[in-house]
């Protein structure tokens, strides 16, 4: 036996072994480990999945790294290992610790890891944990991953420390095309679905719920301000139109940066920053806006430009091939696409959107039918089929 094949048999005896299909079977209890506690694309989709699945009888718990807001703050069973990121070796070694201890206090039958981080560190804390399954999911994009970890988590998941990986989008999928068939087994591929965002308010209603000015063209976004959601592109636009104001949704550490280049371009006033918004409010921000800026560098998926494009709202997304992927519907983009580090490419597709109703338009009849492409139910039916499965293999079913 192969030195891989001898740690998959210690992480997974029963693969060996077989699996008793008389034992009783019950609702799992199931672990979702994040990094940070905010509202962000991989933290919507994991508090969707223990609401949903929480629904269906699972027992779901969450637990996180760290605390960065209070967006998941009383959440029932949900608990943070730490208030703030660790800063140093000693910090991350005492964070580790604790998510040892945790998962040994809930005895998950299978664990859910998110995020570069939450896979390496989560799944190493599940395994000493003695968690019998772990279901890890690639939803960072290679641009936010260290070289190391990346490297790290090729070899760890073809160990077998992960006895799933989940990616969200066939981009996604070719990334790892040149790893191990040991690792490329372990893929499933499961599309996010979301919920429906279009509000019941009008275009001025929504506008004065946020303190919004009326008589503008308001672009926005909804995003983490980090320099790899290239929001830059965004306040570039404003110096070419007057009328034109931009409202961004999210905090982060790239906000001063932003701030400092709205006040060098002369366009601060301009410019209107709101703060994370808890995920109800997403939807009644989308409704002010005439169109949805998406410059983003890296994405896996780009879950608020779907719900944009969902809910009504023409958006203008860096020309990705994951986003040219994601914000189709039978091969019919819902978006307007541009390449974001070019500034005056990105302003000419801005302003013909703008300018063309009809344009506008098509895109929005054609994003409304992403709720059909990415079903809420699908994404669960498709989660829990794992989980099963995952768990049979484990024989981690117990008695009640």
């Amino acid at each position: 036996m192969s030195a891989l094949g001898e740690v998959d048999a210690v992480l997974h005896p029963a693969r060996s072994e077989g699996v008793r299909e008389s034992r009783p079977r019950r609702k799992l209890r199931l672990l979702l480990v994040q990094t940070q506690a905010e509202n962000a694309g991989a933290q919507e989709i994991s508090r969707l999945l223990s609401e949903r699945l929480g629904a269906r009888g699972y027992d779901v718990h969450q637990l996180f790294f760290f605390r960065r807001t209070a967006s998941f703050d009383g959440v029932y069973q949900t608990v943070f290992a730490a208030e703030k990121r660790p800063s140093g070796p000693l910090q991350v070694a005492l964070l580790f610790g604790r998510l040892v201890r945790e998962m040994r206090q809930t005895k998950p039958d299978v664990v859910l890891t998110f995020q570069h981080y939450g896979n390496l560190l989560g799944a190493a804390a599940a395994r000493l944990a003695r968690a019998p399954a772990v279901i890890a999911n690639q939803v960072s994009a290679t641009l936010t991953t260290p070289g190391w970890a990346r490297r790290m988590d090729r070899l760890v998941g073809a160990a077998g420390l992960f006895d799933r990986i989940v990616v969200n989008s066939s981009d996604a999928e070719q990334e790892f095309r040149a790893y191990s068939k040991r690792y490329r087994d372990r893929l499933v591929r499961i599309e996010h679905g979301f919920l429906d965002k279009t509000s019941a308010l009008t275009k001025g209603e929504a506008r004065r719920l946020f303190g919004l000015p009326a008589d503008c063209v308001l672009i926005g976004s909804v995003a983490r301000l980090h320099a790899l959601k290239n929001l830059e592109a965004a306040i570039r636009l404003l110096p070419h139109e007057e009328r034109w104001h931009l409202t961004l949704a999210g905090q982060g550490e790239a906000e001063a940066d932003l701030v400092d280049l709205a006040l060098r371009l002369g366009c601060r006033e301009r410019v209107h920053f709101l703060g994370e918004l808890p995920s109800r409010a997403v939807g009644n921000f989308l409704a002010a806006l005439d169109l949805f800026a998406f410059p983003s560098l890296a994405e896996t998926f780009g879950l608020a430009a779907v719900e944009a494009a969902q809910a009504g709202v023409p958006v203008v997304a860096n020309d990705l091939e994951v986003l040219r992927e994601v914000l189709a519907v039978e091969g019919e983009p819902c978006a307007a696409f541009a390449d974001a580090s070019d500034p005056e490419a990105f302003l000419r597709q801005v302003r013909r959107v703008l300018r063309d109703p009809a344009l506008a338009a098509t895109l929005v009849a054609r994003g409304r039918r992403l709720k059909l492409r990415y079903s809420l139910d699908a994404m669960t039916d498709a989660y829990e089929r794992l989980i099963q499965e995952v768990a049979a293999e484990t024989r981690s079913y117990r008695t009640a």
